[in-house]
């Protein structure tokens, strides 16, 4: 699975949510992976993807009412929302 089509996915599901919602991870990683073993396998990459655009702006990672950077989201429940250079496609 390459970063371009995570990064579609977590887009699209981003989009499909009202502005104010959020979305897990996992969301990401199960519209991509048919079964368990597979989309678990795919958690770091998508870690990763909203690592890269939490740096630019795009996404907002939080935990809680928190948002983490970038180099805070190895481990724990994370949640994904709409960053200021956020754009629906």
């Amino acid at each position: 699975m390459d970063d371009t089509t995570i990064e579609r996915c977590m887009m699209k599901l981003l989009a499909e949510r009202d502005a104010g919602s959020s979305i897990c991870p996992s969301d990401v990683a199960r519209a991509l992976a048919a079964d368990e073993d597979a989309w678990r396998a795919l958690m770091p990459a998508v870690r990763k993807v909203a690592a890269r655009l939490a740096e630019a702006g795009v996404v907002r990672i939080t935990r809680g009412e928190d948002t983490l950077s970038a180099g805070e989201i190895d481990h724990g429940p994370i949640r994904l929302r709409r960053g200021r250079g956020f754009v629906a496609q």
